[in-house]
């Protein structure tokens, strides 16, 4: 069973930052082949999703407010690590995400950048598709937005 923490960047322990990094580091790096800087100075001013199983942060997102990426609030970073992922924690954490996203931002649509092989899986959680194809760090992406009011 996962459980969830949603904390500002300043409450975060060394120890969460460390393994939150990491974990993005091992998925959006070197899993997906994709040297890119993913300490991309939005982190300081984000809400931060962690997933944990027992004591193991296994499930992140992060969470940034009107202005920060878009005139809309968004979710990004959105990962699970690898041995998680057949357990369906991804949907929990999209979920959580976008519950507390409408608690710290208000009732607005939610706007993300979504690798594209990703589509169908936010599709089911209430996103649209509002973009052709582009590449973001060489991975080809979608930009999507959530309805006002939808909670997965």
């Amino acid at each position: 069973m996962i459980q969830f923490k949603i904390l500002p960047f300043k409450e975060l322990s060394n120890v969460e930052v460390y393994e939150s990094l990491r974990l993005r580091s091992e998925v959006f790096v070197v899993e997906q082949k994709c040297p890119y800087l993913d300490a991309d100075g939005k982190d300081l001013d984000a809400f931060h999703v962690l997933g944990y199983v027992e004591d193991k942060i296994v499930a992140y997102a992060r969470l940034l407010a009107v202005g920060v990426s878009y005139n809309y609030p968004s979710i990004g970073r959105v990962v699970v690590a690898a041995n998680y992922r057949s357990f369906g924690y991804g949907h929990d954490l999209i979920d959580t995400a976008m519950e507390h996203c409408k608690k710290l931002y208000g009732d607005l649509p939610i706007k993300i950048s979504a690798q594209l092989y990703l589509e169908k899986f936010y599709k089911a959680h209430g996103f649209e598709t509002i973009s052709e194809p582009y590449l973001e760090d060489d991975i080809p992406h979608i930009a999507m937005i959530s309805k006002a009011n939808q909670l997965a």
